[in-house]
């Protein structure tokens, strides 16, 4: 390596960093990226074609099977959790800014899960095979990987200190806590 690119290199590397400690710090960052397990572990059911066909995606989602399992079979607890993350972090003023607004689109997220939970539970039987099934299994797969690549993106964004804006609730977490868009965070 010449002396010319490692130089670069190595001012990357700070702009990096500065850039890293520049944002919210990293006891707000967790706490910011927590509530987004919420949604995500209100998309594991959707998964399980996902996990039958790729067994490296089940490995992975692995470490959460005892928080889904405690989180599924305590009565009423994921609206507890709900509420109390929309309770007490959307609306608690004395939370920052980055905080709320992660936790407004976890929140946001986990209600776009309502519609296809009460389309299945009245409306969609799971069907014998054929084209249907084919189809049946498409969607489930495209609800899960929409919110798990959400989730990842979100926490991670969260991880590095920059805001994430997820598709389809970026602008409504924003509204609701009194932003007009990107430039209100």
């Amino acid at each position: 390596m010449c002396p010319q690119q490692q130089q670069t290199g190595q001012r990357a590397v700070q702009a990096a960093a500065y850039q890293f400690k520049q944002g919210p710090d990293v006891p707000e960052r967790a706490i910011a990226a927590l509530p987004y397990l919420l949604p995500l572990l209100d998309a594991l059911p959707y998964g399980r074609y996902v996990f039958l066909q790729f067994p490296f995606i089940a490995r992975a989602m692995a470490p959460l099977a005892p928080v889904a399992y405690l989180y599924n079979s305590v009565p009423f607890l994921p609206f507890i959790l709900f509420i109390g993350v929309y309770s007490f972090i959307v609306n608690n003023q004395s939370m920052g800014r980055f905080i709320r607004y992660n936790a407004m689109q976890a929140v946001l997220l986990d209600i776009l899960l309502i519609i296809p939970s009460v389309l299945m539970s009245s409306v969609l039987r799971p069907p014998e095979g054929g084209v249907a099934l084919q189809l049946y299994e498409q969607g489930l797969n495209t609800i899960f990987l929409f919110v798990a690549v959400s989730v990842a993106y979100g926490m991670g964004s969260c991880a590095v200190g920059q805001t994430p804006r997820l598709p389809l609730v970026a602008d409504a977490a924003s509204k609701q806590l009194g932003g007009d868009g990107p430039s209100g965070l």
